[in-house]
């Protein structure tokens, strides 16, 4: 099934292209101080590495201004060419002027304007943003946040609803006040001449229905490309049950151009996991393919081995730690499908379906385990090297498939 997508104007950003029918771009965030520009360069580097297209980081004052410069030389060396986002809270006006080969270093500068500048001062300094922007060539997301509302528009909305013979709830109040800050930032940038084709807009909240909310009005109300995330999303599976049902609604109904999951890492955990869940969330829902996926059943009963399990793991883990290399050594082995399974009731059947697949044994079966290419059986695997000879045959399977560009050998 082919879905339609919200039509919007294409953004470019540094080499990635969003909105206007391109693919959705996967973006994460570091969260290392931007002044240690090394040790951001890496955590960049590896953030790119796990898949992420865009990372964008924190630039707040004027040592992470003047860092941003040789994170970009630092990644430029290590060959990574991701484009990198500069996020502003408050100062950014200054740190863009003060700091030039900042504002030259960033590919895209983010724009909050709940905190641009309060009063007078805000249209004064969100304006200098942008004829910065335009200056130095750059798109620029305009991102509303629901923690950082602008509250002169809130304030003009909930006036302007409390006039109403039927007001509407708070929370409508605050999804139309979202929505409005957005639009009216984007025609101020627009007014002093920043292009619409370099302006992306977000409406972030924490909370799945008022972000589904949020989003499916404002896509009926502008075509600018449109980011998606939950601000906050939270920390394990929470986390990523909320983001993968809030973006999921919305994907599903065509809306949607880049995604961040912003997940809460584990103490000491891996930063490169939301990258991991937005490309499966994507490629889940087939709108992008980024690694060879591996279906495994989840066990009962039949399947009191780990032997599986542990299989199931060590492929999949193999997969993503080879996948950079592969990317250019194997084209398209991206689509491969892999099956894993525990036991004779669904496991030919399921490994038929896959590209390669195996049934193991379950409790009480046969100590034989049955190997299927390409919905063919192929081989029968016995004692305690399974596991290592399947990871070998699915290695000399990418090979001979996507390497050389031979089929795949025949079935015995």
């Amino acid at each position: 099934m082919t879905l339609q997508r919200h039509l919007t104007r294409s953004v470019a950003v540094g080499n990635i292209a969003m909105g206007g029918g391109a693919p959705i771009v996967v973006q994460a965030m570091t969260n290392t101080d931007t002044a240690d520009a090394l040790k951001t360069a890496i955590q960049v580097a590896e953030l790119a590495r796990a898949g992420a297209e865009l990372v964008r980081i924190t630039v707040n004052t004027p040592e992470a201004a003047a860092a941003v410069p040789e994170i970009r030389a630092q990644l430029d060396r290590m060959n990574c060419d991701v484009p990198l986002i500069g996020d502003f809270h408050y100062n950014g006006h200054r740190l863009l002027s003060d700091y030039p080969a900042c504002a030259e270093a960033l590919a895209k500068f983010r724009i909050n304007p709940g905190n641009v500048g309060f009063g007078k001062k805000k249209d004064e300094q969100f304006s200098q943003m942008i004829e910065l922007a335009i200056r130095y060539n750059k798109p620029v997301r305009i991102g509303v946040n629901w923690g950082s509302l602008d509250q002169s528009v809130l304030a003009r909305v909930m006036d302007d609803n409390a006039q109403k013979a039927d007001p509407g709830s708070a929370s409508d109040v605050m999804r139309e006040a979202l929505i409005l800050s957005a639009l009216e930032s984007a025609a101020l940038a627009e007014q002093l001449g920043l292009p619409g084709d370099r302006i992306v807009l977000s409406c972030k909240v924490s909370s799945v229905q008022d972000l589904i909310a949020v989003y499916r009005d404002l896509a009926g109300r502008c075509d600018y490309p449109l980011h998606l995330g939950l601000t906050e999303a939270g920390m394990g599976s929470k986390g990523i049950v909320a983001s993968s049902a809030a973006l999921g609604i919305l994907l599903q109904q065509g809306i949607g151009d880049t995604i961040r999951i912003s997940l809460t890492p584990e103490p000491g955990g891996d930063r490169t996991r939301e990258v991991q869940v937005g490309q499966e969330l994507l490629q889940t829902m087939g709108f992008r393919t980024f690694v060879p996926l591996v279906a495994a059943c989840p066990g009962c009963g039949r399947t009191t081995s780990t032997t599986f399990q542990e299989l199931a793991r060590s492929i999949q883990d193999f997969i993503r730690e080879e996948m950079p290399t592969w990317k250019t050594k194997y084209p398209g082995v991206e689509a491969l499908n892999v099956a894993v399974m525990g036991c004779i009731v669904n496991g030919p059947g399921e490994s038929k379906h896959a590209n390669i697949g195996i049934s193991l044994p379950g409790t009480g079966e046969a100590p034989a385990a049955p190997v299927f290419v390409d919905g063919k059986k192929f081989r029968t695997l016995r004692g305690p090297t399974i596991a290592a000879d399947f990871k070998a045959l699915v290695i000399d399977y990418i090979d001979q498939r996507y390497g050389r560009g031979a089929k795949a050998p025949a079935a015995e």
